[in-house]
């Protein structure tokens, strides 16, 4: 299986079973995607809309409706017939509900950051790339960052590292465990029935297992890049890994996973595996993000960290968010409920 893939698409979506509390953060979200768009003059959110299946009392259909009664977020409760109908891929448990948002859809990672980049250095950032911070200290009121390529000194500093985080910002180590996570592409055999604006992006709450199967239409490569096919993925945190270590070819286990989602709720619809991807989660206890300053430096360091496989639709307002917190100002957006220290230490209740 070919590992120099693109990620080419990742879910965006209102109705946030994760808890409600993150709606307004998505609303910032998708405004400021929007702002990219205009300002760089390219498309990185695509509306596809996405179906929800599960379990009427399971806690993500349950999460799904609390987010979109409270935050008046458009869901459509889509009956039987209409299910044939519209999504007749899907093979369903009898019981199972589905919900349709249609303002969801799929960034284009790749393709967001990179534009990001270029503006910002047409905005007289520097940017360095493929330097390993090998330890960052405070010096009198100076933070000094030194990599293996050079010595940075600065009066403020951002940690976003991903499942390096615990490696790299002190007191978080306990916070983040990280995981490997497998991302695999199939090849239907009707591919027609699963082609950019016909198929929608999809989310299953599984009766068996925790967590959920998610996946997206099947995307040109001429225009996202490879690989070709149906792209399937497992959201619940997966085997521990060493982010420096990790093992990039598939376990059995974890094939085997893929192929009971797609046995299950897409049978008979697929030919072969064509690529798999091993990606990392940085998970938190209670797997929301970590966004605040950090203890001890608070006047001049921010984190932001544990997205747990969730995150990257936040990212145009958490770049906002780290901003403020850098300059000094109170974010606009509420992310109390993100502090670093809502975990307990040893013997100490959280805060």
């Amino acid at each position: 299986m070919n590992t120099a893939l693109t990620l080419a698409a990742r879910i965006i979506r209102k109705a946030y079973f994760e808890d409600p509390a993150y709606v307004p953060l998505l609303n910032r979200a998708y405004e400021n995607w929007k702002n990219l768009e205009l300002e760089a003059g390219e498309q990185v959110y695509y509306q596809t809309g996405l179906v929800y299946f599960g379990n009427p009392d399971h806690a993500i259909i349950k999460g799904i409706k609390l987010s979109a009664e409270n935050y008046n977020i458009s869901v459509e409760k889509v009956d039987g017939g209409s299910v044939k109908e519209r999504f007749r891929v899907f093979s369903l448990p009898k019981g199972y509900e589905s919900l349709f948002e249609a303002d969801a859809g799929f960034l284009t990672p790749e393709k967001a950051l990179g534009l990001y980049i270029k503006l910002a250095a047409q905005n007289g950032a520097e940017i360095h790339t493929k330097e390993k911070v090998i330890e960052w200290k405070k010096e009198q009121n100076n933070i000094v960052v030194i990599t293996d390529k050079n010595t940075y000194r600065s009066k403020k500093l951002i940690i976003s590292a991903g499942a390096w985080s615990d490696r790299i910002a002190p007191g978080i180590g306990d916070k983040i465990k990280v995981t490997r996570q497998l991302l695999a592409w199939v090849k239907p055999k009707v591919p027609d029935d699963y082609t950019l604006n016909k198929f929608p992006c999809w989310l299953i709450a599984d009766d068996q297992k925790p967590g959920c199967y998610y996946g997206f239409p099947m995307l040109p490569t001429e225009k996202f890049g490879e690989p070709h096919g149906l792209k399937i993925a497992y959201h619940y945190p997966g085997i521990a890994a060493d982010a420096d270590n990790v093992t990039r070819e598939p376990g059995k286990e974890e094939i085997e996973n893929i192929m009971y989602a797609l046995n299950k709720y897409l049978p008979g619809t697929f030919d072969s595996m064509l690529a798999t991807k091993i990606c990392l989660y940085s998970n938190t206890p209670d797997e929301n993000f970590i966004i605040d300053k950090l203890t001890g430096y608070e006047d001049q360091v921010s984190i932001a960290c544990g997205f747990s496989g969730h995150g990257f639709k936040f990212a145009s307002a958490v770049g906002e968010i780290l901003a403020d917190l850098a300059m000094g100002e109170r974010p606009q957006q509420a992310i109390d409920f993100l502090n670093a220290n809502r975990f307990p230490a040893a013997g100490l209740p959280a805060k």
